[in-house]
């Protein structure tokens, strides 16, 4: 007997953005990026430029007629915002167009629940996820607040949504502990770790950390060309002759609009950035929107209280840049170091600048100096 082997169709997705003037036109290809990490298959765009958001649909009701006539033509199966939607404008999109409509914030939630593996990872994503699902459990039952009175309505609607809530809080403190317990498991183990040098990879996803993280502690960590493939951390042993005890952690990338909640769960394993001595802050050079990356790397560390941890700039992927010539990249850096993590070009001279850093370190520990940035 042959047995079939069936796959699930990819879903059609359909992309909306609304932009400010001036706003950069990146975050709606990184969306499609995200739905096609996601598992689906992008077959439009739609943006629209607005001064602010419609509190009933995000964008105009006759931009939500386009969305609903290329829906139609498309057969599409998933309509996905850039911004984040509140409960009722996601109910109202869902009611004109027809179409399951999620935001940018859900999307990123589905990838991260799709690349959780570890007990840590999943208990991250599910409190993200819970925490987002809660101030829009009354949407779900709006059908039961338009009825004005009747038996059988008003009241057990509302006995029901509390129910939905209580549920969902009870659960959100059960992973609250959880992770309270991870954390205090993490810091026993970094006790016993004794004295030793951390140094960290922060970057936006995709941005190579994995690839210099393998090259420079001559590991095979996993290496994927696609957004968020790392989402827990991951520690080795850096060796220098003089610091046997070093310790270096690969980390999650961040993103635009990183979602807050997500941000928030993900502070036990972004703890492994706050206890740092230094910074790796990997950026792909190769894009021509290297600096707002950079930009949004820096506003993640000042909103997670590690903005004043020293940095070293690793412009990554230089083999790629066109013409040769790395574009100005800012300053607030202890060091730049270009290197091509692929082809290991730039490696020798991060490892050695690392190691001047940390005799650095060695010496104002040594003399009672502050360490200048």
């Amino acid at each position: 007997m042959v047995k079939l082997i069936t796959t699930r169709p990819k879903e059609k997705a359909l992309l909306v953005g609304a932009f400010r003037n001036g706003e950069s036109p990146g975050s709606i290809m990184e969306l499609e990026a995200l739905a096609i990490s996601a598992g689906a298959v992008v077959v439009g765009q739609i943006t629209q430029k607005r001064s602010a958001p419609d509190s009933a649909f995000f964008v105009g009701r006759g931009k939500v007629e386009e969305i609903k006539a290329r829906s139609e033509v498309e057969d599409v199966d998933v309509i996905i915002f850039d911004d984040e939607l509140s409960g009722a404008q996601v109910a109202n999109l869902q009611e004109l167009t027809g179409v399951r409509t999620i935001d940018r914030t859900n999307l990123i939630l589905d990838i991260f629940a799709q690349r959780a593996k570890t007990r840590e990872a999943k208990a991250q994503v599910e409190l993200a996820q819970l925490e987002y699902l809660l101030p829009r459990l009354a949407g779900r039952w709006s059908h039961l607040e338009r009825q004005v009175g009747g038996i059988g309505t008003r009241g057990p609607g509302e006995t029901q949504l509390e129910s939905d809530r209580r549920q969902v809080n009870k659960k959100i403190e059960h992973l609250k502990k959880a992770l309270k317990e991870i954390d205090r498991q993490r810091a026993t183990q970094h006790k016993k770790r004794g004295e030793v040098y951390r140094i960290s990879l922060v970057g936006y996803t995709n941005a190579g950390k994995s690839s210099l993280f393998n090259q420079l502690t001559r590991s095979q960590a996993k290496v994927e060309n696609r957004l968020f493939s790392t989402l827990d951390s991951t520690t080795r042993i850096l060796k220098f002759p003089y610091f046997p005890k070093v310790i270096l952690t690969d980390t999650v990338g961040f993103i635009r609009k990183l979602p807050h909640h997500l941000v928030a769960s993900f502070r036990s394993t972004l703890s492994e950035v706050l206890e740092a001595d230094l910074l790796l802050h990997v950026v792909d050079a190769s894009r021509p929107d290297c600096r707002e990356h950079i930009a949004e790397v820096k506003k993640i560390l000042v909103s997670i209280d590690a903005a004043q941890i020293h940095e070293i700039l690793v412009p990554n992927k230089i083999d790629q840049v066109q013409g040769g010539a790395l574009p100005e990249m800012g300053g607030g850096f202890w060091d730049i170091v270009p290197v091509s993590a692929l082809k290991g070009t730039g490696v020798l001279a991060l490892t050695n600048k690392i190691e001047a850093f940390l005799k650095s370190i060695a010496f104002q520990q040594q003399n009672g100096y502050r360490l200048s940035s």
